[in-house]
């Protein structure tokens, strides 16, 4: 990990997620009755209950509504969940003063140009692999894994390791004697 991108990574208390494109693949399926569907990486799923674990904060922002985000959030136990936010900045700033962070101490991870207002803002910004290409000229990092293929749960690695919590997580999973620490 690039050591300018691991100081920031060391100051994030909080993570903040786009949903789709992000979370998912971007594919929304509808069946008949108007009811969707979301494709979630049960992966992703676990490196967001691991930091939470350590002590990261996990709030979700995304401009469509949507039952199933708030199904996979209760899932989750992210209890910060913004949903048709039409004005991503302006929520950003509300999810800032409701818990007394600074953006020096935010991560955000996007795919779309609706992120880019949130990406210049947070102290750490990420786009997945498959995210326009605008939006990875905006960012800190790109991912190596497309969105709901992994990238939530690369980010979440970068973070434990970053803030030095990777070798607990090893620990806790027994696989000490598979990795450098």
């Amino acid at each position: 990990m690039e050591k300018k991108i691991q100081e920031k990574l060391k100051k994030i208390k909080m993570l903040i997620l786009d949903v789709d494109g992000v979370m998912t693949d971007g594919r929304i399926i509808m069946d008949g009755e108007g009811l969707e569907t979301k494709n979630f990486n049960v992966r992703d799923g676990h490196g967001l209950v691991m930091i939470q674990r350590y002590g990261i904060q996990v709030a979700i922002l995304t401009g469509r509504t949507s039952a199933v985000v708030d199904h996979r959030a209760r899932d989750l136990k992210i209890t910060e969940v913004y949903q048709g936010a039409l004005n991503k900045k302006e929520i950003f700033a509300q999810i800032l003063q409701k818990n007394n962070l600074t953006p020096e101490v935010i991560a955000y991870v996007g795919d779309d140009i609706v992120d880019i207002p949130v990406l210049k803002l947070a102290g750490f910004s990420a786009a997945v692999a498959d995210a326009m290409d605008l939006v990875k000229k905006t960012v800190d990092y790109v991912t190596v894994n497309r969105g709901g293929q992994g990238a939530v749960r690369e980010i979440c690695e970068m973070l434990l390791m970053a803030q030095e919590r990777w070798p607990e997580v090893a620990n806790r999973y027994d696989f000490t004697d598979l990795i450098e620490l």
